[in-house]
C-alpha cells in the first residue's frame, strides 16, 4: 500500500505542474511535442493529434516539450510561429510560472475542499519548530538540571540543534547517557549535564522499545483557518494558500541563511515514508500533505536556479532589460551548473533521508 500511496502522491503533484505547462502552451499557441510522466524510457505511450502522452519509468519527475525547447534546437520556417524559441517573452514566462501556479492550484483545491465541508486548515508558526521550551515539568531531568521556561537549547555536545524534532531525536535516542547541553537564557550562554531517564515506549511496528525524555515541552503556536459556510471556504482557501505560502518562502530563507538546521531538509524517501503514515491516519492527513509539499514544490521551482522553473524566469527578464536573448552558450554553461548543483541537492536530501529512514530502519531489522 505504501507504493500505492507514493504512486497517488507523486501523481498528482506531477500531473498538476505539467499540466499547468502544457494548457499555457496550447493557450499561447506553442506546439506540444510530448507530455510525460515521469523520466527515462518510455513505459505506455500514445500520440493524440500533434502530441505523444507517455508514462516513463522514473517516476520522480515529468516533463513537457515544447517544440523549440532546447538552445540551439533547428526549426523550420514552417514551424517557426509555434516554436516556443521564438516566441515573445510574455509568452515563455507565462507558460513556464504555469507550473508551480497549477501546484498552487491544486493546494487551493485541497484547502477549498476541507473548508467548504468546516474541517479547518492549520498552519503553524516557525518560532513554535525552534528549540526554546514553553514548560519543564516537576521532578525532571530537565528540571534537575536546572533548565527553565523560555531557555533555548542551542547545542548537544557540541553538535547545535536548531529544530525542535532534531533535538527530541538525540534524547529519545540517547537514555541513561550524560549529555551536555549549551542553553541560551536570556542573553547569558550557560552550560547544565543531563541525563535523559529511560521510558517505554512503543515503534512504528508495535514494538516496545526504550526511549530518552527529558520533561520538556514546547509551544504548540498555530494559524486556525475555518469557514463558516460554502461561500467564505473560496475567500478563508486562499488565505490558507497565502499563509503556507508565506511560510514556505520564511523556511527557504531561513535555510539558506543557517536559521534553520538543513538536517530537516527530506527527499522521496522521506515523502513516501511521510505519505504512507500520512495515509494510514486518513484522508484528511494524507490529502493535507499533498497541499503542503505541492506549495513547497511550486516555492522551490521559482528559485533563480537555472533548469529550474525559476532560473528561466530569470534568463526571460535578463532578456526582456538586454532587449535580445543571453547567447545559447551562456545559457548551456549555466544550466549544467544549475544541473550539477541541483544534483548535489539531491545527493543531500537522499544523504538524510537514509540516515534517517533507512539506516535505523536496518539497525531495528538486524535486532531483532
Amino acid at each position: 500500500m505504501t507504493i500505492l500511496w507514493a504512486v497517488i502522491f507523486f501523481g498528482l503533484l506531477i500531473f498538476f505542474h505539467e499540466l499547468g505547462h502544457f494548457i499555457v502552451s496550447k493557450i499561447v499557441g506553442v506546439k506540444v511535442l510530448k507530455f510525460s510522466l515521469g523520466f527515462g524510457p518510455k513505459i505506455l505511450g500514445s500520440k493524440i493529434g500533434e502530441t505523444e502522452y507517455l508514462i516513463s519509468a522514473i517516476p520522480l519527475g515529468g516533463y513537457v516539450k515544447p517544440l523549440g525547447e532546447e538552445p540551439g534546437e533547428e526549426i523550420s520556417e514552417e514551424d517557426k510561429p509555434r516554436s516556443f524559441q521564438y516566441q515573445p517573452v510574455w509568452k515563455r514566462a507565462a507558460i513556464v510560472i504555469a507550473g508551480p501556479v497549477f501546484n498552487l492550484v491544486l493546494a487551493y483545491i485541497i484547502f477549498l475542499s476541507f473548508l467548504a465541508v468546516k474541517l479547518p486548515v492549520a498552519i503553524p508558526k516557525l518560532d513554535s519548530m525552534t528549540t526554546t521550551l514553553e514548560s519543564v515539568m516537576d521532578n525532571s531531568p530537565a528540571m534537575k538540571a536546572g533548565l527553565k521556561k523560555d531557555d533555548t537549547i542551542v547545542e548537544i555536545n557540541g553538535t547545535s540543534v536548531m529544530d525542535w524534532n532534531e533535538m527530541a531525536e538525540i534524547f529519545s535516542k540517547n537514555p541513561e547517557k550524560e549529555l551536555t547541553l549549551k542553553i541560551k537564557r536570556g542573553n547569558d550562554f550557560i552550560h547544565v549535564m543531563i541525563t535523559p531517564e529511560p521510558v517505554k515506549a512503543k515503534d512504528e511496528k508495535g514494538k516496545e522499545i526504550v526511549v530518552g525524555r527529558i520533561g520538556i515541552s514546547k509551544k504548540i503556536d498555530a494559524t486556525i483557518i475555518q469557514s463558516e459556510s460554502i461561500f467564505s471556504a473560496p475567500f478563508k482557501a486562499f488565505e490558507a494558500l497565502y499563509d503556507w505560502s508565506a511560510l514556505t518562502v520564511e523556511v527557504v530563507i531561513k535555510l539558506l541563511s543557517g536559521s534553520v538546521s538543513a538536517k530537516q531538509v527530506g527527499g522521496p524517501i522521506l515523502i513516501v515514508d511521510a505519505a504512507a503514515k500520512a495515509a494510514s491516519v486518513g484522508a484528511f492527513a494524507y490529502f493535507n500533505f499533498i497541499a503542503i509539499i505541492s506549495i513547497n514544490l511550486a516555492v522551490l521551482n521559482l528559485l533563480p536556479i537555472p533548469v529550474l522553473d525559476g532560473g528561466h524566469i530569470l534568463f526571460f527578464a535578463i532578456e526582456a532589460l538586454r532587449g535580445r536573448p543571453l547567447n545559447d552558450k551562456i545559457i548551456i554553461i549555466a544550466n549544467k551548473a544549475g544541473m550539477a548543483l541541483l544534483l548535489l541537492l539531491i545527493a543531500f536530501v537522499f544523504y538524510n533521508d537514509i540516515t534517517r529512514i533507512v539506516v535505523p530502519w536496518i539497525q531495528k531489522s538486524l535486532s531483532q
